[in-house]
């Protein structure tokens, strides 16, 4: 198992995650097409050279969040994730396009024993991501319900 048990994190720990992903055309057509995001934003060039000041389509943030969050699972929660509580300030200071090639770093914000399951706790991350600029593309604080170690 990669994921790190409750126990295993601390307040101020970060991670640099090795994955990194080059976006593409086909990620975010699909994507887009899957949720029924009809947003011409993401699918029809035309438009785009047109009418937007990127002059190109722009990825489905929703799948930025996606992918962003993703990266993490090996390095962090990976067999040790119960369940995600919820998402907080998403951010997403510049566009990703077709091409962009994605990192990413977490860092630990807090942790908490959980109230109501003595054998979880609970982890607040902040994730960013990164473009091949270095420029922030995506930044969100997600609160994980995680495994304690087994005694």
């Amino acid at each position: 198992m990669a994921g790190l048990f409750y126990e295993e994190f601390s307040v101020g720990q970060k991670f640099e995650h090795a994955i990194t992903r080059t976006i593409t055309e086909t990620d975010n057509v699909l994507f887009t097409t899957m949720t029924h995001n009809p947003a011409k934003l993401h699918l029809d060039d035309e438009y785009c050279r047109e009418h937007t000041e990127f002059g190109q389509r722009i990825v489905n943030s929703c799948f930025t969040l996606s992918l962003m969050v993703g990266i993490t699972v090996y390095d962090t929660t990976l067999g040790t994730a119960v369940a995600n509580l919820g998402w907080d300030e998403v951010r997403f200071p510049k566009p990703c396009f077709h091409g962009d090639t994605i990192r990413v770093e977490t860092e630990i914000l807090e942790k908490r024993d959980s109230k109501s399951r003595p054998n979880n706790g609970i982890v607040l991350f902040a994730h960013s991501a990164f473009n091949q600029n270095d420029d922030l593309v995506a930044y969100c604080k997600r609160s994980g319900l995680i495994l304690r170690k087994p005694s």
